[in-house]
């Protein structure tokens, strides 16, 4: 019986042609599925996970002795730990090289953190100067200074528990006498871009079987710092904190799709995954869409059979899992209830349980099956998804919808919020200069090569198992799992299609690249220290061997690296040397004035991002802010912003009033905006969405009209009747205008705050 099952198993690997090295390595496939097939009880210690046999990876052809792997292990651990301590002093010099940080003040420190990083430091600053940590939780939980005339509650609404972890961290911790409140926060989000490398390093380790492709995504990472992260400029930004865990997530999913796992690293990698899913979900308001996307990747790699049932149910889990966990945090956020996320693995598991002959019959049935299907999965997901939203009467995330109509033309043109997003460069489309930096890193090509190989072996492997028809002999169901294991892995098949799906939404919105840059380098590097491209190649030239194959895996990346380190160290330390400060006298000059001649409860009014920096550098209350996910506060952001339309003064002075606005704040670089063409500037988003006929020359739709107003960001600095009697400027310079508004009117008109709009 042994030995018609070795004949049987050459014959299989005969017509499948594979190499010496890929025939042993198919038999530790089968053998590993034998042994997860039986009781488990082995040694946990007889593979590494880092590299280890049984991976397919090439690992196997030159076996090494146990102090030789201890050697390499170790060595591929300093490199990991190098190359991230290189990525966080990198992005810390430049951030104080361009800034000049050490020698600003505190409020020009502030002002550093531009719009929405200001409004979330300022709740670290406020936690630090809260009497009692459990004062300064209750302060976020009642919060009636972001908002005015409202009371909310900051732990429900924004994803803020990396500040107040950090500022419970920093009051228990030794290092006040030494370190400032705001390099600990800086040095926190600067130590996660360490761990973000060390993560993807890890991934191209776990698919290559080298840590060489780790060395390589570390290099490639930090060459296309422009392209893969954007954190020296924007510290404070929630992708900065939650895009390490997700790469750290991606990492358990690689490891936890490898086979010959034992039972208890099994659990590990699942604990993991939580664990990291969980983080990830809590620390950006934007976590249900990306783990849609995910969410969409499990289901397609389910469809085509690269993943057992247990494999896919307990990735779901732990998905659900981590976005429970959050939503129980938030103090049970709606939004997360009616993501469309959870509808969707709701779905899928439902009909998943009911259609239990999805994967019976030939080619053409099963197809046909998995049509119907996704149709039934998506049909059930937005009727979920509506039902949902309905009995939790959810609009906060309503704007991210019109915006994605509206990009693709599938809704009105005109509407507010969706304009706003439209009209800013980052979710836009992905410009092309982006894949000319990455060609010049050598990056894009190896990438390029790497996905279209991989494709083809994808699409031929999932006809292949959706040819293969369910039952026959246990031999040959063996023989075909081998085949399969052989022609492409689950771990791979992941990650291929992690950076196909996200690739798209990068090439999409320009802003979601970072989720992309950062995987594509691990993937390109697995491309160049993996087997299968050169293998392929090697056999096309007829001239395949184990010796070959090893020197062009470890060859042609170290030539790679050496160039790289030869074109680009010279221009990373004329970078690192450029020297340049910060400089910002009128907005400087604004906010000691706020502090120093207003009262501490007065309400300012202004465009989003500059209030932003005043709830940091002076503690006022504010009419709106940045966090747009609530539609109340986007409506109100609409009304204040009528400051920049051809509105009357009355109409303004309602709109202020109710929002209770003791002064607003009036900057000319939105009153005479010039960075935005014509149609994207605010003044007209405003006029469009009032039916108004926008400036300067140009087209206008035919419904449009003109206003009967002048633009009141103008003529309220004419200092006319109409305006003096509701305004006061009480201060001004180049770039700032402000005006307090008087409690009672001197004149008894009344008119409407809100005239009526078209859509």
């Amino acid at each position: 019986m042994e030995l018609r099952k070795r004949v049987k198993m050459n014959k299989l690997e005969h017509n499948l042609g594979l190499t010496p090295a890929e025939r042993k390595c198919s038999r530790n496939v089968m053998r590993g599925t034998e042994r997860s097939n039986a009781p488990q009880g082995g040694n946990a210690g007889e593979s590494s996970q880092l590299g280890g046999s049984g991976t397919c990876s090439g690992s196997d052809i030159l076996p090494l002795w146990p102090w030789r792997q201890c050697v390499s292990m170790a060595a591929g651990l300093l490199l990991a730990g190098l190359l991230a301590l290189t990525q966080a002093w990198c992005v810390n010099a430049i951030h104080e090289n361009l800034l000049w940080f050490s020698e600003l003040t505190e409020v020009e420190r502030e002002i550093s953190f531009r719009t929405e990083c200001g409004l979330y430091y300022s709740y670290f600053k406020q936690m630090l100067q809260a009497p009692s940590i459990q004062e300064g939780l209750s302060d976020l939980i009642h919060d009636n200074l972001t908002e005015s005339k409202r009371t909310i509650n900051l732990l429900q609404r924004m994803n803020i528990y990396q500040e107040v972890f950090l500022s419970v961290l920093y009051r228990l911790l030794p290092i006040q006498s030494f370190l400032e409140p705001v390099y600990f926060y800086i040095y926190t989000v600067f130590s996660l871009q360490a761990v973000y490398v060390i993560a993807l390093y890890l991934t191209a380790w776990l698919l290559s079987g080298s840590w060489l492709a780790g060395t390589l995504t570390g290099v490639w990472y930090i060459l296309n710092r422009v392209d893969t992260t954007r954190v020296e400029f924007t510290i404070s930004l929630r992708e900065n904190w939650s895009l390490p865990f997700l790469a750290l997530q991606v990492t358990a999913i690689t490891c936890y799709l490898r086979p010959r796992l034992t039972a208890l690293q099994q659990k590990v990698m699942v604990w993991l995954m939580y664990v990291t899913t969980f983080c990830f979900c809590l620390t950006w308001q934007f976590n249900q869409f990306i783990l849609l996307v995910q969410a969409l990747i499990i289901y397609t790699l389910d469809c085509v059979d690269f993943l057992t049932t247990a494999q896919v149910t307990t990735l779901y889990v732990v998905q659900v899992s981590g976005l429970l966990s959050v939503w129980l945090l938030q103090f049970c956020n709606s939004m997360i209830l009616g993501s469309l996320v959870l509808s969707f693995i709701v779905a899928a598991l439902f009909v998943r349980h009911c259609q239990t002959g999805l994967k019976t019959g030939n080619l053409l049935v099963r197809l046909g099956k998995l049509l119907l299907h996704s149709a039934m999965v998506l049909l059930l997901t937005f009727t979920i998804n509506y039902l949902a939203k309905k009995a939790l009467q959810l609009r906060s995330d309503e704007h991210i919808f019109k915006f994605i109509k509206s990009k693709f033309a599938l809704g009105p043109t005109r509407d507010f919020d969706a304009s706003l997003y439209l009209c800013e460069e980052a979710f836009g489309l992905l410009p092309l200069d982006t894949l000319e930096r990455l060609a010049g890193t050598l990056l894009l090509y190896p990438y390029t090569l790497t996905v279209l190989l991989l494709s083809g072996m994808l699409a031929v492997a999932a006809l292949q198992n959706m040819s293969k028809a369910k039952g026959g002999s246990a031999e040959e169901r063996k023989g075909a799992g081998v085949a399969r294991a052989v022609a492409f892995r689950p771990d791979v098949a992941y990650n291929l299609l992690h950076t196909l799906f996200y690739g798209l939404l990068a090439f999409s919105t320009m802003r979601m690249k970072y989720i992309w840059t950062g995987h594509m380098c691990a993937v390109a590097a697995y491309g160049m220290c993996g087997t299968e491209m050169w293998t392929l190649l090697l056999n096309a030239l007829r001239c395949n061997s184990k010796v070959l194959l090893r020197l062009l895996r470890y060859a042609v990346p170290l030539v790679m690296i050496g160039w790289l380190y030869y074109k680009f160290w010279p221009k990373i330390m004329e970078e690192l040397s450029e020297l340049r400060e910060f400089y910002d006298p009128d907005t400087v000059e604004l906010m000691t004035w706020i502090s120093t001649k207003t009262p501490k409860q007065a309400v300012f009014a202004g465009s989003m991002q500059l209030l932003a920096g005043i709830k940091l550098c002076t503690g006022r209350v504010l009419t709106n802010h940045p966090h747009y996910e609530d539609k109340d506060l986007r409506e109100r952001t609409r009304q204040v912003y009528q400051v920049y339309a051809r509105r009357s003064p009355e109409e303004v002075y309602d709109i202020l009033r109710a929002a209770g606005a003791d002064y607003v704040v009036l900057e000319n670089s939105i009153c005479y905006e010039r960075r935005h063409r014509r149609g994207c500037r605010l003044r007209d988003l405003l006029d469009l969405a009032n039916g108004h006929i926008m400036d300067g020359p140009g087209e206008n739709d035919l419904d449009l009209v003109s206003a009967t107003h002048p633009r009141f960001c103008e003529a309220v600095k004419t200092d006319t009747a109409a305006y003096t009697s509701l305004f006061t400027r009480t201060f001004q310079n180049k770039t700032f205008h402000v005006y307090r508004v008087k409690k009672k009117r001197k004149k008894s008109t009344k008119s409407s705050p809100e005239p009526s709009e078209t859509q």
